[in-house]
């Protein structure tokens, strides 16, 4: 397990504390669409953190081309259609190129800010010129007002239940998803960053805003400087 990362409930528990079953229940909302609108037809998407492919599929339904890396071996064994790697992100080297390279999941605000710098670094290293880099970034209230939940139509809930801060900017983030046979956990450490300073650590990396594709600031196309 990563410092700081604990996950329990049933079965295979990742580094970061993400239960694979779980994740293979999640439902797949409107970050599909939004990728789709904002990167040309047919584009060739690394998609790093890509889990069990809960994007990754609906990507290749649109006729995407999807390379999935995720440091769970467990998770990529639910990938299907996509070429996958095992690989931590920040270690990732493939001497290639692709049109978009995709950060979700809230992995641009790591704890850890050696980590979050390899991240980057690694979208730096793998988007191609005049390619993109798809960011997406926890909302504004993400740490505060807790806790909260959200009861979703399939009939299961999301519980952020507290974020306790552990120095340096980082939180101990605590989230619950209930479903009626099961109770995943998952806790993890996380960093808050205003929008200057996710800017900041985009232009640190060689990076810099193109457009904010969602009203709430939470998924980014970014470009090489």
């Amino acid at each position: 397990m990563r410092e700081g990362y604990q996950g329990t409930g049933p079965g295979a528990i990742t580094p970061d504390g993400c239960a694979v079953e779980l994740y293979s229940r999640l439902p797949v909302r409107d970050e599909p669409d939004i990728i789709a609108a904002a990167v040309p037809a047919g584009a060739r998407i690394l998609e790093l953190g890509s889990g069990v492919g809960r994007m990754t599929h609906p990507l290749l339904e649109r006729g995407f081309t999807v390379t999935a890396v995720d440091e769970s071996a467990d998770m990529l064994d639910r990938v299907r259609g996509a070429r996958t790697v095992c690989s931590p992100i920040e270690d990732l080297d493939l001497d290639e190129t692709f049109d978009v390279v995709m950060l979700a999941s809230f992995l641009v605000h790591a704890g850890d800010q050696e980590v979050r710098r390899g991240m980057l670094r690694t979208c730096v290293r793998h988007v191609a010129e005049g390619g993109y880099v798809l960011i997406q970034r926890e909302g504004e209230d993400y740490h505060t007002d807790l806790p909260r939940e959200r009861v979703d139509p399939s009939g299961f809930t999301t519980r952020i239940l507290s974020a306790e801060p552990v120095g340096d900017g980082v939180d101990s983030v605590r989230a619950e998803y209930v479903f009626p046979d099961a109770i995943w956990t998952q806790t993890f450490r996380s960093r808050s960053l205003t929008k200057e300073q996710f800017e900041e650590a985009l232009a640190e990396a060689g990076l810099r805003v193109d457009r904010y594709l969602t009203g709430d600031g939470t998924w980014v196309r970014a470009v090489k400087r």
